[in-house]
């Protein structure tokens, strides 16, 4: 077993982030030295005792464990729950001051069971709640469980573009919410043009995701703003763990699940946007086997790939040539019509991360869904491609979204985005807010304490902003006459 199938099985059976966990690669396994390469570059640390690792690779193990999609919704939840310390021990603190009881939450973001232990922990911390999600963002199992436990959920696979618009009103009417939890953006506006009088009693929003946090920066911009947003997708522990890791790994192991265990082998890729999605997902790709050109419109972000050891082009250059074209940018129309007739017949188009029409498949007369993972596109006066997930992020639609332990660290940033809302009720401004580093820090304390693992204060001081180095050096120079 190669590496790259040997992390598609463990992201598909145990739903873990690969980054940051303990792997131990036997002396005898084949390609030892290469396997221990890849696995640096995913983010592993190797470790010399088979007792201290979390994973260890063996290349003769077989492909047949047990898959999180093999489970039943209760059992899914109760896997993400055992595994989300996080989330629930900042949670049980919120409980406990009494502020969540009554508070009436609706939300919209991906739903699967990391999602699901969540919105449990919230309903039995006295609070309201109710969830809409786009049916191909959404794991059937979770939609039936919650409901047999009291939980409003709108979200069906087959409904209508107005269906959804109708549903998600209805479930606003239903919970008539004090926070939304936004993924995009979407709920607020939607909540903004059709019940402005909802809109009103907002305590507040907060907003999960990158192209989200960009349409509220304008609406900040244009002074539309009638209620206070927490940008969560700002925080260091949303950020740089979710997007880079949790998303920028996903996206690998659900492609290599669709595309075969070495579909990246000798593949070039153009990596859309090297944003931290981009930049997680150009890195692993790379380390099992692919030839990766980044594609960015901002100088900034292409000279970081330069420095991280990938050429930089620009699209239009790559696209007749590349064998895929993955976009990792949230930004409507970053591959455009005309770029999807540059490419060549077979190559592969797709998504990670994403919002509707980030590939412009709406220029397409005709195009229709196909609810696969996989399918085939004909561009007008163009060639046939190859299409992942109808466009949308193939790791949520066609694998098992983020890994839960990053998860975890994502809904701790929600947590503590509520729980500032709560505290500060009434009394913030009616704009685009972010969290202080303090709460990062936080969640990264509960984080580590719940691993076993600490911070180093050894050589914390106090800084002194007058001590300039002359001061220091002329202090120490009199010290050393005095000794002499």
């Amino acid at each position: 077993m190669s590496f790259a199938q040997w992390a598609r099985v463990v992201s598909r059976d145990t739903n873990r982030s690969l980054a940051g966990a303990r792997l131990f690669v036997p002396p005898d396994s084949p390609a030892a030295s290469d396997v221990k390469s890849q696995a640096q570059q995913w983010g592993m640390i190797l470790v010399s005792d088979r007792a201290a690792a979390d994973f260890v690779f063996d290349a003769s193990d077989e492909e047949d464990g047990l898959s999180l999609l093999a489970m039943n919704g209760a059992q899914a939840i109760d896997h993400a729950r055992k595994r989300m310390p996080v989330v629930r021990r900042l949670l049980a603190d919120l409980a406990r001051t009494g502020r969540l009881a009554g508070v009436r939450f609706a939300i919209s973001i991906v739903l699967e069971p990391k999602t699901a232990v969540f919105l449990e922990e919230l309903a039995a911390a006295g609070a309201i709640v109710g969830i809409y999600c786009d049916g191909e963002s959404t794991d059937p199992r979770v939609i039936e469980e919650l409901r047999k436990r009291g939980i409003e959920v709108a979200a069906q696979v087959e409904w209508s573009a107005r269906r959804r618009r109708d549903e998600a009103l209805k479930l606003l009417d239903d919970i008539r919410p004090d926070i939304l939890i936004d993924d995009g953006a979407s709920f607020a506006r939607l909540l903004m043009s059709q019940r402005p009088e909802l809109a009103k009693n907002l305590i507040g929003v907060a907003e999960e995701t990158t192209s989200g946090v960009r349409a509220f920066e304008a609406m900040d911009r244009d002074r539309a703003l009638t209620f206070p947003v927490i940008a969560v997708n700002n925080s260091a522990l949303k950020t740089n763990f979710d997007n880079a890791h949790g998303t920028g790994e996903t996206c690998v192991t659900t492609m290599l699940e669709i595309l075969g265990a070495e579909a990246f082998e000798n593949s070039s890729v153009a990596v859309v946007g090297y944003g931290p999605v981009g930049a997680g997902f150009a890195r692993r790709i790379r380390a099992v086997g692919a030839h990766v050109t980044v594609c960015d419109t901002d100088p900034v972000a292409s000279l970081r790939a330069v420095f991280d050891g990938f050429a930089t082009a620009d699209l239009s250059e790559v696209a007749p040539h590349v064998d895929m074209v993955i976009s990792a940018t949230g930004v409507r129309h970053t591959v455009p019509l005309s770029t999807l007739q540059q490419m060549r017949s077979g190559a592969l188009v797709g998504v990670i991360g994403g919002i509707s029409n980030e590939v412009g498949l709406d220029e397409i007369p005709g195009f229709a869904r196909t609810e696969s993972p996989l399918s085939q596109i004909n561009i007008p006066q163009g060639p046939t491609l190859r299409l992942l997930s109808d466009g949308d992020g193939v790791n949520y639609t066609a694998g098992n979204g983020n890994p839960i332990d990053v998860m975890d660290l994502s809904f701790g940033v929600q947590t503590m985005a509520i729980g500032y809302l709560l505290e500060h009720r009434g009394k913030l401004e009616n704009h685009l807010l972010q969290l202080d580093a303090d709460a990062d820090r936080h969640i990264a304390s509960v984080a580590l304490e719940a691993r076993g693992c600490s911070t180093s204060t050894a050589h914390a001081q106090v800084y002194d902003w007058r001590l300039s180095r002359f001061e220091d050096e002329m202090t120490s120079e009199h010290e050393g006459e005095e000794r002499a």
